[in-house]
């Protein structure tokens, strides 16, 4: 079994160094455009497309991709490759949605202010509440992920590693807002896409498909079957997963805000694109491990492994340098994304109404660091792994699919509907995820989260205007 790390200590802490310096630079320097509010939380409104398409694409490729594809790939097979790829339906899906909000609310900062004025004070009540917990819960697979890649490529200790991941990134949000965020996601997507598609090139040239297909066939035949019950349910279950994630999350709708009017939706469709090849290459890596006789301790690090072991050194640094910036790309995303949902939401919004625009640039800030302060101390301890973490809130995003895009389409639906949408259908998917496994619960909350708010909607339709939603500047 191969468990040795592939690169020393040394090279460990020369790399991370090296992006430190990098990252929290650049940070530094976008962030004398984002002194103002409006500035720190959506970018001045003047993102355009070539910056819109890569911070959307690089946010989206998150450890997940990296790491969680090829474990897809592992235990369910060519459909567990498909299922993950699914997810890039949520950016295409999105797309229009991008476009509907930036025009809907104009002024408008996050996606908890939406539903405060589309469906009121109870909603957004619960909204929120599973919003901040769905972000605190990626956050987490994000520090933890960046640990042990490290751990495993350079032999640093997972925690070194994973509290320098969480600092820089924070430090460098702090800096800058998402003007930096967005910036150095620019940057991230090409390091990404690059490191990818050299990788992919190199272990196909070591290693054919058709040895690939003989070693599975031979020792793992499960995975080639058509039929495979749980790769066939978390197909749906994922494309569920990945609509929800991206439908409700202030990450994607902070961008939707900062983008300029007309070019959310070229941006979103252009991103999904770009994303789309990267899990399937991911996922190779997953399947040649069979082939290569390669025991896998920790499923999550099929990846590091395969490369490693494949192209050696080399290999080793890629998948460091292309994992770490996936990490980055999304944990600033998500720090952003949180402090904006929580200075707006709950310290203006509630807290502190009459708080001046540089009392919540300050406390924002503040927001930023304690968020990651609570993810470093939930990333200690390591929680099985990376898709236990992640899928348990896959029912929660997945009942905020409906709620959203009828607030967004129909002006009927009542906001009692949308609240019961998200609390039950949260409900119902837990009940799965813990009777029947993580690949049903999305698609059963989804399911029943649609059903109470179209029926509702259909029996009891209220009568909401529009014109509410574009005088929602600060809640």
């Amino acid at each position: 079994m191969i468990t040795a790390a592939i690169l020393t200590p040394e090279h460990g802490w020369g790399l991370m160094a090296l992006f430190s310096v990098l990252w929290i630079g650049l940070g530094l320097f976008w962030g004398r455009r984002s002194k103002s509010l409006e500035g720190h939380m959506v970018a001045n409104r003047n993102v355009g497309l070539a910056l819109g398409s890569a911070t959307a694409m690089a946010t989206w490729v998150t450890s997940n991709t990296t790491m969680l594809a090829p474990q897809f790939a592992l235990e369910l097979g060519v459909w567990g490759v498909l299922a993950y790829s699914m997810a890039a339906l949520g950016l295409f899906f999105f797309a229009p949605l991008a476009g509907r909000i930036r025009a809907l609310m104009p002024a408008g900062y996050t996606s908890g202010q939406f539903v405060r004025l589309r469906y009121g004070h109870t909603a957004w009540v619960v909204f929120v509440a599973l919003s901040l917990f769905y972000g605190l819960t990626w956050l987490v697979s994000m520090g933890m992920a960046g640990g042990l890649l490290i751990e495993a490529l350079t032999g640093v200790p997972y925690l070194y590693g994973m509290s320098a991941i969480l600092c820089v990134c924070t430090a460098y949000t702090v800096a800058g807002g998402l003007v930096a965020v967005i910036g150095t996601d620019f940057i991230q997507s090409v390091i990404i896409l690059v490191g990818v598609v050299v990788v992919a090139v190199l272990a196909i040239d070591a290693v054919s498909v058709e040895q690939v297909h003989a070693a599975l066939a031979e020792e793992r035949p499960m995975l080639l079957d058509v039929l495979f019950p749980a790769a066939l349910m978390a197909i749906f279950n994922n494309l569920l997963f990945g609509l929800g994630e991206v439908f409700h999350s202030n990450v994607w709708w902070s961008r939707a805000f900062a983008m300029r009017p007309g070019v959310g939706t070229k941006a979103y469709a252009l991103a999904g694109a770009m994303w789309l090849p990267i899990p399937i290459v991911g996922g190779f890596l997953g399947l040649v491990a069979p082939a290569l006789g390669i025991g896998v301790s920790r499923p999550d690090m099929v990846a590091p492994l395969v490369a490693g072991h494949l192209l050696g050194q080399l290999g080793a640094v890629l998948v460091f340098v292309v994992v770490f910036a996936s990490i980055a790309s999304s944990i600033d995303s998500l720090l952003a994304a949180t402090s904006d949902l929580v200075t707006n939401d709950l310290v203006h919004g509630w807290l502190r109404p009459n708080a001046t625009p540089d009392q919540l640039r300050k406390t924002a800030t503040q927001v930023v660091v304690g968020t990651a302060a609570i993810a470093w101390v939930l990333c200690v301890p390591r929680i099985d792994t990376l898709a236990t973490v992640l899928f348990f809130a896959g029912p929660m995003v997945a009942s905020m699919i409906w709620p959203i895009v009828a607030g967004l389409y129909w002006k009927r639906t009542p906001a009692w509907a949308a609240t019961a949408g998200m609390i039950l259908g949260t409900v119902g998917g837990l009940c799965v995820y813990f009777t029947v496994g993580w690949y049903a619960a999305s698609t059963a909350a989804a399911a029943i989260s649609a059903a109470v708010v179209i029926v509702a909607t259909l029996q009891r339709p209220a009568d909401f205007r529009w014109e509410h939603l574009k005088g929602g500047a600060r809640a």
